[in-house]
């Protein structure tokens, strides 16, 4: 109750903010709700958050949080004869892949054909929408813009995979962690993306640990789809639960249809972890091109941003085919409970069901 309170929030059930899964019309539901709603802001320009934010802010009076992943310095290290064997397997699964020219003098800020946000604009952008919440993913903001956080009275929800990396993030200054486990769909929170593998803790084996070793609180992500997940997550030390996956087949969201019928009544074992889309790690339905991504004989996956970009044309023949195998599909081990309800009435549903079990 006192997270709610500080925050503004009459039930603990944050959206998690899905990059390009989070249109306003979904976290206006989710915060008329009475919970918080979300943007994953990944790739929208300054312009493109105030926008979301205006909007959101001309249609509901809720709290609301946006999200960056923290920007590695430079460009990452290509090696453009495995680019080359990359290519070559993807042309099975769509068009063919073509090299550009000058690609080995890479822009850090335009690497192959995809062209990543200023990080820096994106910061001062945060700075001047003033939202709730910053929340962050993949590492932790400098000391010079928590500053700037604390000074306009934002708060900072940073991500984090293991209790080694809550401590950092609690020492710089965060105001609360997002602890996810190893269930959740999308891409894994690791600070170290070379170690993302190793570090695959189950959330609720992450959440006492945590829970036991923080002083501030906590929010528990990863597999929670119903109110029984919720009452655990709040019992094992939880301050708020935020999720992601449920929400994907709820009309607010504006899911392509094929995806969100590929995760009705999905297993939690057809799910599995990948790098096959993006080059860093991350959870999907495991779909056949996901399944021969991830074979012993397929080549290793270029770093992110290139191997986004060596995958995108197959993922728009995907798209506009309608075919789960060449669509990229995030899911969480708990997609089966997501469902075709509106978004506001199952924030109300599963704190009902939560409240009704927790003491």
């Amino acid at each position: 109750m006192a997270f709610c309170q500080q925050y503004g929030l009459r039930i603990p059930i944050l959206q998690a903010p899905m990059a390009g899964s989070c249109p306003v019309n979904l976290a206006v539901a989710v915060a008329d709700a009475g919970g918080m709603g979300a943007m994953g802001a990944l790739m929208s320009s300054p312009d493109a958050m105030a926008k979301w934010a205006a909007e959101f802010r001309s249609r509901s009076l809720g709290p609301f949080q946006l999200n960056l992943w923290i920007a590695e310095p430079g460009a990452p290290a290509r090696d453009f004869a495995a680019e080359q064997r990359v290519r070559e397997f993807l042309s099975s699964w769509g068009p063919a892949v073509l090299s550009r020219p000058g690609e080995a003098a890479a822009d850090p800020a335009e690497t192959a054909g995809i062209r990543l946000p200023d990080f820096e604009k994106q910061c001062d952008g945060l700075i001047a929408i003033r939202p709730t919440v910053v929340s962050s993913i993949m590492g932790l903001y400098s000391s010079q813009f928590v500053a700037k956080l604390k000074e306009h009275g934002i708060a900072w929800f940073a991500c984090a995979t293991t209790l080694a990396e809550a401590r950092e993030a609690e020492r710089a200054g965060a105001d609360a962690i997002v602890a996810q486990g190893y269930e959740a769909g999308g891409h894994r929170g690791s600070f170290d993306q070379a170690a993302a593998e190793r570090q695959c803790v189950g959330l609720f084996a992450l959440l006492p640990r945590l829970a036991d070793k923080l002083s501030v609180p906590i929010i528990a992500a990863g597999g929670i789809a119903e109110g029984r997940g919720i009452a655990a997550a709040l019992t094992l030390g939880a301050s708020a639960v935020q999720i992601g996956t449920a929400f994907l087949r709820c009309p607010e969201a504006g899911t392509h249809a094929a995806w969100a019928d590929a995760l009705a009544d999905l297993e939690p074992e057809a799910t599995t972890m990948t790098r096959a889309f993006t080059g860093r790690l991350g959870r999907s339905i495991e779909t056949d091109y996901v399944r021969a991504a991830n074979s012993p004989d397929a080549p290793r996956p270029a770093p992110y941003p290139v191997q986004l970009d060596l995958t995108a044309a197959m993922r728009q023949t995907g798209l506009d085919r309608k075919d789960i195998h060449r669509m990229q599909l995030w899911a969480g081990q708990s997609a089966a409970f997501a469902s075709r309800a509106s978004a506001g009435d199952f924030v109300r549903r599963v704190w009902d069901q939560a409240e009704a079990l927790l003491p």
